[in-house]
């Protein structure tokens, strides 16, 4: 039986709330620990290069079961596989307490990195299945701008364990939240789900087949780490070209993200405020040319040297205001472009997702050691650029189709 898709309201914000939280605690274990790398890999007596694979392996653990994560919870139920994969991740946060040498910390972020197809791959699917169409988008960007604040603190934070602690107190931190959304998830989550039948796993082959055949949703999904991707590469390469290369301290590093995610976050509140005026979509279509225009900015920092940091606050600001006004769209789209089981759908989604910001980062941290800010620049001007290809015309036949059938 299918779930009757609820309206947004107080009541029904509890469950989004309780997963928010959870999202938290996993964007923290990587905007906590993220700054706090340099100290990392000073501790464990290697190159500083080593700092953003902490994490490309963390994503790498994203994609790496998502593709059991989602069809089981189409199965067994996104409660029972969200609250286990809420107790793995805690369980990882403090293992990794652990680890004596590099390897066997990028091992622990690897997986901790499953918490992020938890929430890609079972959460958001049920938030889909739970809610109707408009409703569940402005559920997904409000949950973005609480999830938001942890790249805003996470690096003020993780200044100050640099500074005045240690790293180990960061996961420990990130263990307790994680610790009370399973509280809240266990209390709030509802327990109805969308009925699909329970084929043996052989035929989770054929489904996916389905799914990544589909040239819909190859193209919809294929714009989600084109958009994703300069702000994912910021993340990452943002302590060595911030804090190595320009110089600037621990604490104005973390200063310095407050401009790029409140981009976002005034991106995702327009969105919510103006969804219901526009044709669903639109936004996408003004989110990425603004999007393009950052990337220039951040090129601009190449040939301006004395400019580079405004440059590249200017330019990654637009990025991301750009993203928070059509990322939450076009995840929609995407996931509702299959009749697949939408487990099934989520966790080709995030498989896509993860393993392209996996290669991508490491590319471009290689990259980085050769030609420095070109590197970034350049990878970002180039991904958004792809955008306006095979997306782009498939996003234009979606609307088409969808201003036929009376679908607004």
């Amino acid at each position: 039986m299918q779930p009757t898709p609820k309206t947004l309201n107080r009541s029904t914000l509890m469950f989004p709330l309780a997963l928010v939280l959870f999202e938290f605690a996993v964007y923290m274990g990587n905007d906590l620990i993220q700054p706090a790398m340099l100290a990392i890999t000073q501790e464990f007596s290697v190159s500083a290069t080593w700092a953003p694979s902490s994490m490309s392996f963390y994503l790498l653990g994203g994609a790496s079961v998502a593709w059991l994560l989602g069809p089981l919870s189409d199965r067994l139920g996104r409660r029972r596989v969200l609250l286990a994969g809420v107790l793995f991740f805690a369980l990882c946060c403090l293992l990794i307490l652990l680890t004596q040498n590099i390897q066997q910390f990028l091992a622990m972020r690897f997986l901790q990195g499953i918490g992020l197809t938890v929430i890609s791959a079972v959460g958001y699917a049920a938030i889909q299945e739970s809610f109707a169409e408009r409703d569940a988008i402005k559920v997904m960007a409000l949950m973005a701008n609480i999830s938001l604040l942890a790249p805003l603190l996470g690096p003020v934070l993780g200044a100050f364990l640099i500074d005045y602690v240690s790293w180990h107190w960061g996961f420990v931190a990130i263990a307790m939240l994680a610790g009370l959304s399973w509280f809240g998830l266990n209390s709030q989550m509802p327990r109805q789900q969308q009925s699909v039948s329970r084929q043996p796993f052989i035929y989770l082959l054929d489904d996916f087949k389905r799914v990544y055949r589909n040239p819909q949703f190859l193209g919809l999904s294929l714009a989600l780490p084109l958009v994703n991707m300069p702000l994912m590469l910021w993340i990452a390469l943002s302590p060595v070209m911030l804090v190595e290369e320009l110089k600037l301290s621990s604490f104005a590093y973390g200063l310095s993200q407050f401009p790029v995610f409140m981009g976002l976050i005034v991106g995702n509140m327009l969105l919510i405020r103006i969804i219901d005026r526009f044709a669903l979509g639109r936004t996408i279509f003004i989110g990425v040319p603004i999007m393009l225009g950052g990337a220039f900015c951040l090129l601009a920092a190449v040939f301006l040297p004395h400019y580079a940091l405004a440059l590249l606050l200017i330019g990654m600001t637009l990025i991301s205001f750009g993203e928070g006004i059509c990322f939450s769209v076009m995840y929609r789209f995407a996931l509702m472009s299959s009749d697949v089981s939408k487990g099934t759908v989520a966790a080709a989604v995030s498989m896509l997702l993860m393993l392209s910001f996996f290669v991508v980062i490491e590319a471009v941290r290689w990259l980085y050691t050769q030609v420095h800010l070109i590197a970034f620049s350049g990878s970002c001007l180039l991904l958004l650029g792809l955008w306006f290809t095979f997306p782009r015309k498939i996003l234009k036949s979606l609307m088409q189709q969808r201003q036929q059938s009376g679908s607004f």
